[in-house]
């Protein structure tokens, strides 16, 4: 494992200090879950970009897709529990 220093405000470190021992944890494994947290959460917001950004090319290319108020309104019922009926893909260009 490499080393890596990090300078942190005291008032940041004392907070850390004093949330760590509260966990039972040192700082230093309160800090290394902190950092894979939040790596772990940029790395899953990104592929959600990603995978938004892949599906909008597909419906550009292929022309076709499902109007927004459609699939607000079936996304409505999901929440709700209801067995909403999923839209239609529809050709929006020839």
């Amino acid at each position: 494992m490499s080393t890596t220093t990090l300078r942190l405000p005291p008032d940041l470190r004392d907070r850390v200090s004093k949330l760590a021992e509260e966990s039972g944890k040192t700082s230093h494994s309160f800090m290394l879950e902190a950092i894979a947290e939040r790596v772990a959460n940029e790395e899953l917001r990104r592929g959600f970009f990603n995978d938004g950004n892949a599906r909008l090319a597909n419906m550009l290319d292929a022309g076709i897709g499902i109007e927004w108020t459609e699939m607000r309104e079936y996304l409505r019922g999901r929440a709700a529990g209801t067995d909403a009926v999923p839209p239609k893909v529809k050709r929006w260009r020839d």
